[in-house]
């Protein structure tokens, strides 16, 4: 194979040999050889876009370093929802099975202008003779049969791209049973994907039918080509957006006298054998003038919401939090882990009323009370962003908090915040 050269046209009109030239050069590839759309080698276009996507460049930033459109950009991401595509390495064998690449298929090309046998190509590849025939066989192109090899690797590699993507019909659009239930859990109850799979299991135990993935779920909304789910569904989960992408938190911060740090609690972070802790937060109304205090018990995930209309600081903070604790028993009141915002600057005041210590994460670091920002995620579905919470009435919100309280969570083992903090009290 080392005395034959191979040059591949990709169709720029820079190629300088054709057919067989006095070097020994071949050359494959006809008109378009190399423009094999969405499914061929531009997918090494699109594999970068991902990659500088990944690296935090804008639209506009990327379309210019891969000297593509913006619109071209756009199309890339929207298409998979804002989700990046697995990589596979070139040359590598990563898929189930002896796929080949378009490294192999060049270097069967090259093998075959050689004059090499199947088997002897096959060995170099690492493949079975059989992989290369019928390779071969299923790949010839009749307008390269006067150049002595009719075996086009760009047309093959573009074959083998369509057939992957042609899949079978995503599961919620075929089975309009399990896309009616999925569709109610969203919209009505508002449940999350991933809760959705994990109750399917429970409500229906022997009926295989009705099994989806999260994922897919996931899928159905955002890249509708997969069809199943109506995009406006996406509307009822918790973040709202139009395409999917990493959470990111921003933490506002106050300087707030006698502090205690998070690192002075008397346990773990990762032990919630012992009920009574509680994390507990700000979710900030319409142009800052109204909010929601959120508390969550660490054990039991139950929450605690109260409207605050007319505002939100250290002042009715600390009164509707000692107004609403005082209905619980002394043994639920063990401690409060707040950030470090301006609204608890009466946190001596909170002790003294609810008997509970205050502690205070350490700044941009909102992990130290994941439970309240899981918590007000679910909160966020039903009060969106810009809510003003001057219009909200108390009722809403004591429905809210039913709702989240009374919701089968997979980390209490598909039990309920509210029937687990029953039983505590009940003790």
């Amino acid at each position: 194979m080392r005395g034959t050269a191979l040059v591949v046209s990709y169709s720029h009109r820079n190629t300088r040999c054709q057919g067989r030239c006095e070097r020994g050069c071949v050359m494959v590839g006809s008109r378009n050889a190399g423009r094999v759309g969405r499914y061929g080698l531009a997918w090494e276009f699109e594999f970068r876009v991902w990659e500088l996507r990944g690296q935090g460049l804008s639209i506009e930033e990327i379309a210019s370093t891969v000297e593509k459109s913006a619109t071209w950009v756009s199309r890339i991401i929207s298409r998979r929802g804002g989700m990046p595509p697995r990589r596979i390495p070139p040359g590598s064998r990563a898929r189930k099975g002896q796929h080949l690449t378009i490294s192999d298929r060049e270097a069967i090309l090259a093998g075959l202008a050689a004059g090499y046998s199947m088997r002897t190509i096959a060995a170099s590849l690492g493949v079975s003779p059989s992989t290369i025939s019928r390779e071969v066989a299923r790949n010839r192109d009749r307008r390269l049969v006067g150049a002595g090899v009719d075996y086009s690797p760009a047309r093959a590699q573009l074959k083998a791209v369509h057939r992957r993507h042609r899949t079978r019909p995503c599961k919620l659009a075929t089975n309009a049973r399990l896309r009616d239930w999925v569709q109610e859990k969203l919209s009505q109850q508002r449940w999350s994907p991933k809760l959705i799979a994990l109750m399917l299991v429970e409500e229906f135990p022997d009926d295989v039918s009705m099994r989806v993935s999260h994922e897919t779920i996931y899928q159905a909304l955002y890249v509708q080509a997969k069809g199943g789910l109506r995009r406006e569904l996406t509307t009822y989960l918790r973040t709202r957006r139009k395409q999917r992408k990493s959470r990111s938190s921003t933490e506002r911060r106050g300087r707030i006298s006698d502090m205690v740090n998070i690192a002075d609690r008397p346990f773990d972070p990762d032990d919630r054998s012992v009920p009574g802790h509680w994390e507990g937060d700000e979710i900030i109304g319409k142009d800052h003038k109204s909010a929601l205090v959120t508390v969550v018990e660490r054990q039991t995930r139950y929450a605690v919401i109260i409207r605050l209309p007319d505002g939100h600081g250290p002042e009715p903070v600390a009164r509707v939090i000692a107004e609403r604790f005082g209905e619980f028993p002394t043994r639920m009141r063990k401690s409060l882990t707040w950030d470090q915002g301006v609204e608890m600057g009466q946190h001596k005041q909170i002790t003294a009323a609810t008997k509970m210590d205050v502690y205070f994460c350490d700044p941009h670091s909102p992990w130290q009370r994941g439970t309240n920002e899981n918590t007000n995620g679910l909160i966020r579905g039903f009060f969106p962003k810009g809510t003003d919470f001057r219009d909200v009435t108390d009722e809403e919100v004591a429905h809210v908090e039913y709702l989240i309280n009374t919701r089968p969570r997979p980390t209490l083992e598909l039990q309920t915040p509210a029937d687990m903090f029953e039983k505590l009290l009940m003790r």
